[in-house]
């Protein structure tokens, strides 16, 4: 796995949380895509790096889907209760 160069973006808020639930569910981003597409989100990988990155703006109906995908509440992945 290779890590970033760059800082992360700031192009939104929720990467970093993404990335973090994601791995704490030990799940990897080949896996983390194959889900996604289950509850109706087709991203291409590049794309979900971005994501991740903050590199990539994300629309309200790819919240609920990555929320969906990892099993947790769109308030988790807003950050809510921080």
């Amino acid at each position: 796995m290779r890590h970033r160069k760059e800082p992360p973006g700031d192009k939104n808020i929720i990467g970093s949380r993404v990335v973090a639930i994601r791995k704490a569910k030990k799940m990897k981003q080949k896996d983390f895509l194959a889900r996604l597409q289950t509850f109706g989100l087709d991203i291409s990988p590049t794309s979900l790096s971005r994501l991740e990155g903050q590199y990539r703006l994300v629309q309200d109906y790819e919240i609920v889907a990555i929320a969906k995908a990892l099993e947790v509440s769109v308030g988790e992945v807003l950050g809510e209760g921080r």
